[in-house]
C-alpha cells in the first residue's frame, strides 16, 4: 500500500472505528494511555470458553471492543486491531507475542515509526486485557470468587 493509500486507510478508521464501544459481557476491561500525547484507550477483552482447561479453544479471544480518545494514529490503530482480532479470533499467546514491529509494519512504517506510542497504545493495551483475563481465570481456577477476584484487583463492582 502507498503512503497516500495508507494514510486514507488510516484516516477512514478514525472517522468509522470498527468494534468501538465496550463489551456488557468482557471479562477485562483494561485502560491504556500514552501522556506523552494524551491518547487514552480502554479495551473489553471476551475470552471464548471458561478457561477451565478447555484447551486452545479456551484461550481464544472471542470479541474485543475499545473506547477512546486521542490522535488519529492512536484511534485508527485501535481500530484496525481490533478489526483484525474479531475477524481472526487468536490465541492468547498470538497476542502477546505479537511483535510491536508487526503493527508499525501494519499501520505503516513510515507513518508509525515517528510515533511509536501512539501506534503501540492499543496493542499494548489488548496485551494487558489478556494477561488479565489469564491472571483471572487463574484466580477462578483456585476457588476465587468473582468479588472476591474484583477486591482484588481493586475493581469497584
Amino acid at each position: 500500500m502507498d503512503r497516500e493509500t495508507r494514510i486514507a486507510w488510516l484516516v477512514d478508521h478514525y472517522h468509522r472505528p470498527r468494534h468501538r464501544g465496550a463489551l456488557a459481557d468482557a471479562d477485562a476491561r483494561v485502560p491504556g494511555g500514552n501522556p506523552g500525547c494524551g491518547d487514552l484507550i480502554t479495551m473489553y477483552l471476551k475470552g471464548a470458553g471458561t478457561g477451565d482447561g478447555g484447551g486452545v479453544e479456551a484461550s481464544r479471544i472471542a470479541a474485543v471492543g475499545w473506547e477512546g480518545v486521542g490522535c488519529t494514529l492512536s484511534q485508527a490503530a485501535a481500530s484496525i486491531l481490533a478489526e483484525r482480532v474479531n475477524r481472526d479470533h487468536p490465541t492468547f499467546e498470538e497476542i502477546l507475542s505479537l511483535p510491536p514491529e508487526q503493527m508499525i509494519d501494519l499501520l505503516g512504517r513510515h507513518i508509525a515509526e515517528a510515533r511509536p506510542g501512539c501506534a503501540l497504545l492499543a496493542l499494548g493495551t489488548l496485551k494487558a486485557a489478556v494477561k488479565t483475563v489469564e491472571m483471572n481465570r487463574k484466580l477462578k481456577a483456585a476457588g476465587h470468587t468473582e468479588a472476591q477476584i474484583r477486591e482484588l484487583r481493586l475493581e469497584p463492582s
